[in-house]
């Protein structure tokens, strides 16, 4: 195990009505300005709810926020926050508005052109204002970590950033959010969730046990899930299993102490900039052939991944990384997200524009070894047609 320091500040509040504990939990004063995506928040009552929680402060509303982000949109919110005097965020959705209200929260204090928290992956961000979340998707444990991923419409560039300034302080977590959400996006959330515990699990060993097994008991919890999860009427207790797995996936603690991946997350990234393919479902096309690319390095946790997560005993050591590598691309495709880019109508093309705008945001190195380079990534993606 690596040597490592853990802080998560953001606190927890979890179950079926904790949206009316936002009485107690938003400052008495505060001059609050609540940021969601589409109209759904307000279709399903929730923001209603929200509205009802605040009582008598200062509530202002901000719309709009794309399920990828856009710089464009949150500067938007930034001169709201600004001309208003807001001095409290909170967001109502899922990652994207999450992600989105973090990058105001910093952007609003920053001195300078905003872009550059971007480019400077947030390590500029001295201070924010004070952020919480209500969730409503389950998939990118943004509600419980200081990070976030933003998309420059102008230039097609999707950039991510982190500070410690960032952590919401607190984000309700009730389950019967998601029961209005669309078999696709609980689909999107269960692959979303299982490729961050892989980005931080699927590495070389160093020894940390309690990381390993606790990755593999999400995994595996992801796999037991997902009927349920799918299936309709929505099950409470399946969608507070996704709810709070998602959450534990990207937390910070599964990672603490063990080398981290991160290359899908970058080829995915920029799947989604150029082609506007939704977050998982891009991670879902490079992680099998990233898996496959990487089997020599990776080699040792593949054999784990095989024997812990899907139970594959039998067979040489290279039968059962191939079986590892099918029965992962299999639960993605079970629960309807493809993993080839031809599903998506893309071909040739669509490789060597991925490839152009890696080289061009500097993603020249990834990989825990950093050895995936700009051709690396061609062939991955050629083995993702």
């Amino acid at each position: 195990m690596l040597n490592f320091e853990f802080h998560n500040p953001t606190r927890i509040v979890f179950g079926q009505g904790k949206v009316a504990d936002l009485a107690r939990l938003v400052p008495a004063q505060a001059r609050v300005l609540v940021l969601y995506g589409g109209e759904s928040a307000r279709r399903t009552g929730t923001l209603d709810e929200v509205r009802a929680a605040l009582g008598e402060r200062s509530v202002s509303e901000f719309g709009g926020i794309e399920p990828n982000p856009s710089y464009e949109t949150l500067m938007r919110a930034v001169a709201q926050v600004r001309a208003e005097h807001i001095d409290y965020l909170l967001a109502v959705g899922g990652g994207s508005v999450i992600d989105g209200t973090k990058f105001v929260a910093a952007a609003a204090c920053f001195d300078g052109e905003p872009w550059d928290i971007l480019l400077q992956r947030g390590r500029n961000v001295q201070r924010a204002l004070p952020l919480a979340s209500v969730l409503t998707l389950p998939a990118t444990g943004s509600e419980m970590n200081n990070g976030g991923v933003v998309t420059r419409k102008a230039t097609q560039a999707k950039l991510s950033f982190s500070s410690v300034h960032c952590f919401p302080q607190f984000s309700v977590l009730d389950p019967t959010k998601t029961y209005t959400l669309p078999p696709a996006q609980i689909a999107n959330g269960l692959v979303d969730a299982y490729v961050h515990v892989m980005e931080q699990y699927l590495t070389y060993p160093v020894q940390a046990r309690p990381q390993d097994r606790f990755a593999e008991g999400l995994l595996q919890t992801l796999v037991e899930i997902a009927p349920g999860a799918l299936a309709e009427p929505p099950d409470y207790h399946h969608r507070a299993n996704l709810m709070w797995t998602a959450t534990l996936a990207l937390n910070g603690l599964i990672g603490a102490g063990v080398p981290q991946d991160w290359a899908t997350h970058m080829i995915g990234h920029e799947l989604t900039a150029l082609y506007g393919i939704d977050h998982a479902r891009t991670l879902a096309i490079v992680l099998p052939s990233l898996m496959q690319s990487q089997r020599a390095a990776k080699r040792d946790k593949l054999l784990q991944y095989a024997e812990r997560v899907w139970h594959v005993s039998g067979g040489t050591e290279d039968e059962r990384i191939d079986a590892a590598i099918t029965h992962t691309r299999a639960f993605f495709e079970s629960v309807g997200i493809p993993t080839r880019l031809s599903a998506y109508g893309l071909g040739r093309e669509a490789v060597d524009a991925v490839v152009a705008q890696l080289t061009a945001h500097g993603m020249l190195k990834l990989g825990e070894h950093r050895s995936i380079t700009p051709e690396v990534s061609r062939a991955i993606l050629e083995a993702a047609l």
